[in-house]
């Protein structure tokens, strides 16, 4: 079975990739950098998730001689012109302190109603092989924020985040019907016939 390097130690991401790998029908072994320790953080220094994204699965797939994806993503607030964006991780000077960035996006639209609150999660996906090819692809999923955290499930932004035609928040799904509609989902299955052919 062919290797496939994920460009990320964060274990839900690796685990919500295997499950969109194996419902697309998709036999490969999905693993993350927990298996490659010499290979440090990457800065993710674009401007852009599609730039990042390569950025990442382009230095895994040097460091590793293996084929590698990686994606960046983030949550683009209207009211904010698109902020968080490339900086959703960092957003409160840390990065990846879930807490501190819902605190202080929070903060920053207290002031702004619900009907202005419009939003949407970002995802590009890139597979980067050693031999130099690379793709990339991009999903979307538009909602709101709300005022205050909903559920337990998911990760990031999640407990914030209501998608179009929902009333719940993608904290308070189940990971199976949040993989269907999420941005991050949307890349994947989109790169999965790209992972298919390549490989």
């Amino acid at each position: 079975m062919k290797r496939l390097v994920l460009a990320t130690r964060n274990q839900g991401k690796i685990a919500e990739l295997r499950r969109i790998l194996a419902d697309g029908g998709l036999e490969v072994e999905l693993v993350g950098l927990e298996e490659y320790p010499q290979v440090g953080e990457i800065a993710e220094t674009g401007l852009t998730f599609a730039e990042n994204a390569l950025l990442k699965a382009r230095q895994i797939a040097e460091a590793t001689g293996l084929p590698a994806v990686a994606d960046d993503s983030g949550l683009c607030v209207d009211a904010l012109n698109g902020m968080p964006g490339v900086f959703s991780a960092r957003w409160s000077g840390r990065h990846g302190d879930d807490d501190a960035n819902l605190d202080l996006l929070l903060a920053q639209l207290s002031d702004v109603p619900p009907d202005r609150r419009g939003a949407h999660f970002a995802c590009a996906a890139a597979l980067a092989l050693p031999s130099g090819t690379e793709r990339v692809v991009e999903g979307a999923l538009h909602g709101s924020v709300i005022e205050r955290r909903r559920g337990e499930n998911g990760f990031g932004y999640d407990p914030i985040f209501v998608p179009e035609g929902e009333s719940r928040t993608t904290a308070e799904m189940s990971p199976a019907e949040k993989d269907a509609i999420s941005h991050r989902g949307r890349a994947f299955r989109a790169l999965i016939p790209i992972v298919a052919e390549l490989l």
